[in-house]
Parts: C-alpha cells; structure tokens; sequence
C-alpha cells in the first residue's frame, strides 16, 4: 500500500487541481431544480420504444429498439430528430435544432430554419437512443408559476405536457408532467453533517482503529452516490469517484497525514462539491429522492471528520519541548 500511495496522489493532483474552480456538475445540463419532470406514458405504445427523463429532467431520452423509424416532432410539429435502426439523424431546418442546443436555448436560429423548410437530415450518432433538451416539457419562465408564488411551502401541478412523435404516418405523443416540489431545510442537513463530523471524530478518538472503516464508508457512499448519477445520465464524475477511492484506500493504510489528506479531499470535492442537493428538491441521480442528500451528508461528516482527526493525531506526535 505504501508503494501504492505515490501513485494515487499523483494522480488525484493531475485531477482535482485543474478541475478545482469547475462547477460540481459538468455543463448545463444536470443542476438540482425545484421542478420535477415524469414521463407517464406513450399515447400509443411500441415494441422497443422507451422514453425516461434523465439528468435531473435537463433532458429525454428516447431508445428506438424497433425495425422502425420513429420521428421527433419539433415545436411546430415539423421534423426534429428521427431515430432510425441506423442511426440518429437531425434536421439542420428545424428551429428545434438549434433552440434545444442548450438548457436555455439561447443558441440563435439561423434564417435558414423554419417550419416549413424541407427537412435536410444530417446523421449525428450511429446509436439509437437521442438525448435532448425540450421547451415542452420543463418551466422556462424566469419567475415561478403563480401558485407557486403564492404558495412556494406546498408541491403543484404546474402542467400536463405532450411531445409528438411519428411512425410513417402515425402520429402519436409522449406524454408527461410537470410539477414544483417545495426545496428542502438546508439548516437541518448542514446540522446533520456538522453532527456527524463530530461524531465520527469522537468515534476515532475513542476507538483509534475506527478511523480506517469509517474512512472505507464515506468513500463507498462517495462511490454510490457517483453511480446514482451515472445511471440518471449525468456520466462519471471523476473528482468524486478520486476523492472516493482515496477515502476507501484509508482502510489499509492509515497515519495522519494520510486520514488528513483524504478526510479533506473528500469533504471538500465530494461533499462540499455537491452541497447544492441540500438548497433543491429535485437532484440529477436515480433511485429515491431523499439519498443524495443523506450520501452527501454523511459524506461532508465522514471526510470533515477524518481530517479533524489527521490532525489531532499529527499535534499529537508532535514531541513536547525541552524545558
């Protein structure tokens, strides 16, 4: 493990430092919201057609395991995207195109675009699954619907969504929802980790071979919160899964300056890093709502935790003066 060290610092430099000043979150697609999208069904369904929201509602998924070509229809009904057993292909004509570029469509539409152009396809993936962003189905507005001003404490339908889709001639929808969920009290998961930091400092103290199991679970929860973001489409966060394995390592190999180095690491890319689930309702990871915020908890604890513990430990072994 000791010849192993070297290695695992040089390469949890080479990642953390130049990825230091980025956003927890890779690009603009996976932020935390208070807004929650759900596909509830398909107005006509297909053998080997799904749809599922990913990246925390930020985009649809669409995979086309059929024989057949199934059509995206853009917002005014002219064609978007067509999946077909080949391939993805998008229509440069289509104002969708370029509006669902970003979160924000803020992507201009050339003149050339218009709904009534003739579709010119263009092939961008050989896969048969096609992400996007859609208007249709998230709030756009910069202010809250007006129940929601009204009342930001209680969960509202803000609106039922469709989304067209075409089979040759047949036309038939995705259809879904859209609904405010009420965000969290941030002061009481900022006070359960603060708890648990203290705890798990206490634990170490008490019990000093404590340290490297309780260093192994902050890292493997680490690690189960990146796979929960992974399987919502988010991909793999490299800084967490780093700071991770570095957090796990501790279980065999444990001096101070090591639980230090890996406590801080943890808590501050891995915890702090993805302290927005705590501020949000909805969050861009699968499985049940509430495990972000207990994963980056305990996280945040268990690495401020094992860092404060480094240290008293390094004070420790420091010898006293001579008189």
């Amino acid at each position: 493990m000791r010849r192993l060290l070297p290695t695992i610092l040089a390469v949890a430099g080479a990642i953390l430092v130049p990825a230091t000043p980025a956003s927890a979150h890779a690009g603009d697609t996976t932020s935390v919201s208070d807004y929650r999208v759900t596909v509830t069904r398909l107005s006509s369904p297909l053998d080997g057609l799904t749809v599922r929201v990913v990246e925390g509602g930020a985009r649809l998924e669409l995979s086309n395991d059929s024989d057949r070509t199934v059509e995206i229809l853009g917002y005014s009904g002219e064609p978007y995207l067509e999946v077909r057993p080949d391939g993805t292909y998008e229509n440069v004509n289509s104002p969708a195109t370029y509006l669902n570029q970003t979160l924000g469509g803020e992507t201009p539409v050339p003149a050339t675009a218009g709904p009534t152009t003739a579709p010119t396809w263009r092939r961008v993936s050989g896969d048969t699954t096609v992400r996007w962003h859609d208007q249709r189905a998230r709030w756009t507005e910069p202010a809250p619907p007006p129940a929601v001003t009204t009342d930001p404490a209680s969960a509202h339908r803000v609106r039922d969504w469709t989304i067209p889709l075409r089979d040759q001639a047949r036309t038939f929808e995705i259809q879904g929802t859209l609904d405010y969920e009420p965000p969290p009290a941030a002061w009481a998961w900022w006070l359960g980790s603060a708890l648990l930091g203290l705890t798990v400092t206490l634990l170490a103290r008490r019990w000093p071979r404590s340290a490297g199991p309780l260093a192994f679970l902050g890292g493997s929860i680490t690690l189960g919160y990146a796979v929960t973001t992974a399987l919502d489409g988010a991909g793999w966060a490299p800084v967490p899964i780093l700071a991770g394995l570095l957090a796990c390592a501790a279980v065999r190999w444990h001096p101070p300056f090591y639980l230090t180095l890996s406590g801080f690491i943890l808590a501050a890319f891995a915890g702090f890093g993805s302290a927005d689930v705590f501020f949000a309702a909805v969050v861009p990871s699968a499985g049940p709502a509430w495990f972000p915020r207990v994963a980056v908890a305990c996280v945040i604890g268990a690495g401020a935790g094992l860092a404060l513990t480094g240290v008293l430990r390094l004070r420790a072994a420091v010898p006293e003066p001579v008189a």
